[in-house]
C-alpha cells in the first residue's frame, strides 16, 4: 500500500461484472484496482506479478476456475482472497470450498445483472475488501472423516457414549464469523462420535450457506451434523448448525426455538441469543467457544455463561484469521482460557470430565 490505498485485483470472466466491480472499488477512497484477470489461470499469473493487497475471485470461469486459482495462489503466493459468487446451492458449495482452501470471506453476487443489484452489495464488498487486506493469510488444511484428533485431544474411550450426570448433559456453543468455516472444519473432527454433550455452531452467513455447510461438516466430523430445526429436542453427540436466517435459542424444556426476527447488533444469527438461552438452560454445564471473526457478537452471551457458572474459551490471536470476536470477548473479563485452535477440544473435554461417566463396558 505505497500510496496508502489498498491494491485490489479482480478475477472475473464476465466483462460486464468486471466493469461493475471496477466502478464500485475505484469509487471507494481506500481502494484502487491494479489489475483484472479474465479467468483463474490469468489471475494466478497476475497475482504473482502484481502482488495485490487483496483479490476478488469469481468461481465459475473458463480455463481455470476460482477454486483451482484459490488453491494455487494460497499454496504458491498467498494473498487475501474475497470470493464474489452466486448464492445458488451450487454457488454455496463452491464458495464454502474456497473458504476451506484459504479464502478470507465472500460476497454473494445478486441474481440479477443490472448495476442496481450490485449496488446493493457495494458497502459489504468494500468493507470486506478493506478488512481482508489487513489479514495475515493462513494456509488451512482440512482433515477427512476419521482423521486423528488435533494435538492434545484425547481419543474416545471405546466404551460407547458417556452418560450425562443427573439426566442433563453439557452443551457447547461455538460462535464464529469471518474465517469461521475453515476454522470449524479444523476444529470439529476432534470431537468423537460418542461425545457426551450437544454442540451448537452459530456462524454469520446466509441461510443457504449454513444448509450447505452442514452437509460439508458432516463429511469431516464424526459427530451427527444437522441444521437445527424448530422444536426439535436436543441430544448428545449431535452438532447443530444454526440456520443463517434465524436466531436460535434453547427453551426451558430443552428444545430448539428458531426466530426469524430482525438482526440484533447487526447479526442474524446472533450468538448472544444462543449463549444466553443455553446458559439459562444448562447453567454450569455450558461451555462457550468464541472463534475467529469480526465484531463483538458473543461478548454479551459469554457473560451470561460466566454468571451461570459455565466455562468460556476464546481462540488466540495467532491461530485466528480475524482476532475481533475473541479480542472483544477477552475484554469482558469472562474468558477462562485463551487457546490455540488445536488446544480447544482438549480443554472442552477436560471441562466436561466431572459431569459425565463412561457407560459400562459392553453397553452401546
Amino acid at each position: 500500500m505505497p500510496n496508502g490505498r489498498i491494491r485490489v485485483m479482480i478475477v472475473e470472466d464476465s466483462p460486464f461484472m468486471r466493469r461493475i466491480l471496477h466502478e464500485i472499488i475505484s469509487a471507494h477512497p481506500q481502494l484502487e484496482v491494479v489489475g483484472q484477470a479474465r479467468d483463474g489461470r490469468e489471475g494466478f499469473a497476475l497475482a504473482a506479478s502484481l502482488q495485490p493487497d487483496v483479490i476478488t475471485m469469481d468461481i465459475n470461469m473458463p480455463h481455470m476456475d476460482g477454486l483451482q486459482a484459490t488453491e494455487l495462489i494460497m499454496a504458491k503466493n498467498p494473498r487475501p482472497i474475497v470470493i464474489v459468487s452466486s448464492e445458488s446451492r451450487e454457488g454455496a458449495a463452491s464458495t464454502l470450498r474456497a473458504l476451506e482452501l484459504g479464502a478470507i470471506d465472500f460476497v454473494s453476487k445478486p441474481t440479477g445483472g443490472v448495476d442496481l443489484d450490485m449496488n446493493l452489495v457495494r458497502e459489504d464488498l468494500c468493507r470486506k475488501l478493506c478488512m481482508a487486506a489487513k489479514v495475515r493469510v493462513v494456509r488451512t488444511a482440512v482433515r477427512t472423516k476419521g482423521a486423528a484428533p488435533s494435538s492434545g485431544a484425547q481419543k474416545s474411550s471405546g466404551h460407547g457414549p458417556s452418560s450425562p450426570a443427573g439426566g442433563r448433559f453439557p452443551i457447547v456453543v461455538v460462535a464464529a464469523s469471518t474465517g469461521g468455516p475453515a476454522t470449524a472444519m479444523r476444529l470439529f473432527p476432534s470431537f468423537p462420535k460418542d461425545f457426551p454433550g450437544a454442540v451448537f455452531l452459530v456462524l454469520h452467513m446466509p441461510a443457504n450457506f449454513t444448509s450447505q455447510f452442514s452437509l460439508q461438516l458432516a463429511d469431516t466430523s464424526a459427530l451427527r451434523v444437522k441444521e437445527a430445526a424448530q422444536n426439535e429436542s436436543i441430544v448428545p453427540g449431535t452438532l447443530y448448525v444454526c440456520p443463517g436466517s434465524h436466531h436460535l435459542a434453547i427453551s426451558s424444556t430443552g428444545s430448539v426455538s428458531l426466530n426469524p426476527g430482525e438482526r440484533i447488533g447487526g447479526y442474524r444469527p446472533c450468538a448472544d441469543v444462543t449463549l444466553e438461552s443455553v446458559a439459562a438452560y444448562a447453567g454450569a454445564m455450558t461451555i462457550a467457544v468464541v472463534l475467529t471473526g469480526m465484531g463483538n457478537d458473543a461478548s454479551r452471551g459469554i457473560q451470561a455463561v460466566k454468571r451461570a457458572g459455565g466455562y468460556v474459551i476464546a481462540q488466540d490471536e495467532a491461530s485466528s484469521v480475524i482476532f475481533g470476536m475473541p479480542a472483544e470477548a477477552i475484554k469482558t473479563g469472562a474468558v477462562d482460557a485463551v487457546l490455540g485452535l488445536d488446544q480447544i477440544y482438549a480443554a472442552v473435554e477436560r471441562r466436561m470430565a466431572p459431569w459425565v461417566r463412561p457407560a459400562p463396558a459392553g453397553v452401546r
